[in-house]
């Protein structure tokens, strides 16, 4: 058997357990359980019968009842030391649930070695004492649980629970006890106000008039209501207007809002076009005065100096006797030489008197032209096929520095070019270069004087002892010259301002 709310195991007490048919249908009886043709009793295990009207009465009672539910921590399990502890408790408890009775209104248990005899006579059969006790047994279980059925029938609580459960059940029902008694003093404490304000013939009449005025007020309130209300069907008539006047006045305002985002739209896109082709214009004058500002020729032969060297293109032109140059680069610097004095001269439209001069590289050469001339006849000697000499503008390395003998074709062929720097340096000084465009360039006159095979007082020939400083010398004071003329030839390219 175990409890109902914290299901611990419960031990019912021995005056369930020895009670008696007549305790038992004393109980019965008096909860309402067993009618009188109730014939078997609690020991045979069969239990009350119930008539119908109560059956009925508890399904309709019990189809509304709540289960109550208490929850509590249970610490340990109640101990049970024997058949001393539960009925001393209960005796001493006035909430338990079962009635004890007294040692008198109890029959003593039948001896079970008598069971078997017959007041007759040995004439019956003997009972066997396990089989008898085991059946004594179970009509007491019966009779245990049927009495805890009554009681769970009777309230609101399943039957049987523990001493715990117990106090906890009585707790919450003494707050509930507490709660209504509270309500109760309530409704008695309003009852009592209530009867005791009872109003007077007098406080009646003027409960009278004020009822009255108050009903004239509200007859004067209705009727200005329903002018309000007539007021407000006119604002309503002419908020519907001006609702429909203000959707007109929004279809307007979106249509020309519409049309305003179009404008911006192709306004956009026109501006968008006009910087795309004002940063294109922008971007093409930048480029064109860059172009403008840029000489191929400077790009193409790019003159400077290395210390004592002059330079065209990072070749050096001289030699020195404690730097000495290697021919092969000296003679690759003539030919870039050569190749810049042809190029300027063809820019400005000039040929070269008695020279042609021939860019081969490293082997460029310089080739003298001389016409036969008579006293009687000159211009007949220019129909004449003219005489041409090669002169060398190059130097194989084989001879050694001072051996006029062995450079004498590089000496003469350095001189021509000489000549031919002269020349184009006159011409250019006299001013008679044109542009393509036929304005006229600004005559410009070289830095360094040239007489025959010196330029600014330096030899130009390598032949003779101790000359490699001032030929080299002479050499740079040669690409000066070229510079100058080149620079000219850029200026020819630009447009003037």
């Amino acid at each position: 058997m175990y409890c109902q709310k914290c299901r611990c195991p419960l031990r019912p007490d021995d005056t369930l357990a020895n009670l008696n048919p007549a305790s038992f249908k004393l109980l019965a009886e008096a909860s309402g359980e067993l009618t009188t043709s109730t014939t078997a009793g609690p020991a045979t295990g069969t239990g009350a019968g119930i008539t119908l009207d109560r059956h009925e009465h508890y399904v309709k009672a019990s189809k509304d009842a709540r289960t109550p539910a208490f929850k509590r921590a249970v610490t340990s399990k109640p101990s049970y030391g024997g058949s001393q502890n539960l009925p001393g408790m209960a005796r001493n408890n006035p909430a338990m649930s079962f009635v004890m009775l007294s040692d008198s209104q109890v029959a003593p248990p039948a001896d079970v070695s008598d069971m078997g005899r017959s007041p007759r006579g040995p004439t019956r059969r003997p009972v066997d004492p396990a089989a008898d006790q085991a059946h004594l047994l179970s009509s007491q279980m019966s009779t245990t649980d049927r009495l805890f059925e009554i009681l769970s029938a009777r309230s609101d609580i399943d039957h049987p629970i523990c001493v715990e459960c117990t106090e906890v059940l009585i707790e919450g029902l003494q707050q509930k006890l507490a709660t209504a008694t509270k309500e109760r003093d309530a409704y008695v404490d309003f009852l009592r106000q209530a009867n005791a304000d009872v109003p007077s013939e007098e406080e009646q009449r003027q409960a009278h008039a004020e009822l009255k005025a108050a009903q004239d007020r509200e007859e004067a309130a209705f009727t200005e209501l329903e002018g309000l209300e007539h007021k407000k069907a006119e604002l309503d008539e002419k908020i519907l207007a001006l609702e429909l006047e203000g959707q007109e006045l929004d279809l307007e305002e979106h249509e020309f809002w519409a049309e305003r985002n179009a404008f911006a739209d192709k306004l956009s896109a026109f501006q968008n076009e006009k910087d795309r082709i004002n940063n294109k214009l922008d971007h093409d004058t930048k480029q064109l005065h860059k172009l403008q500002r840029t000489s191929v020729y400077n790009d193409t032969f790019c003159i400077g100096h290395d210390g004592y060297f002059g330079t065209i293109n990072g070749l050096r032109l001289g030699r020195l006797p404690d730097k000495s140059v290697e021919w092969p680069e000296i003679n690759a610097a003539w030919g870039q030489t050569c190749l810049l004095l042809v190029t300027v001269a063809e820019r400005l439209g000039y040929s070269f008197k008695g020279y042609r001069i021939c860019p081969m590289g490293s082997h460029s050469i310089i080739e003298r032209i001389e016409y036969p001339q008579t006293r009687s006849n000159a211009e007949q000697s220019h129909a004449s096929k003219p005489k041409v000499t090669h002169l060398d503008l190059f130097c194989t390395g084989d001879a050694p520095l001072g051996l006029t003998l062995f450079h004498r074709r590089f000496d003469t062929a350095m001189v021509a070019f000489l000549e031919c720097l002269r020349q184009l340096g006159d011409f250019v000084e006299s001013g008679q270069a044109r542009r393509p465009s036929g304005s006229s360039v600004q005559a410009m006159k070289l830095p360094y004087k040239i007489e025959k095979d010196r330029i600014n007082d330096a030899s130009i020939k390598l032949g003779g002892f101790n000359q490699e400083e001032s030929w080299t010398k002479a050499c740079k004071f040669t690409l000066i010259c070229c510079k100058y003329l080149l620079a000219h030839a850029s200026q020819m390219s630009t447009q003037p301002v």
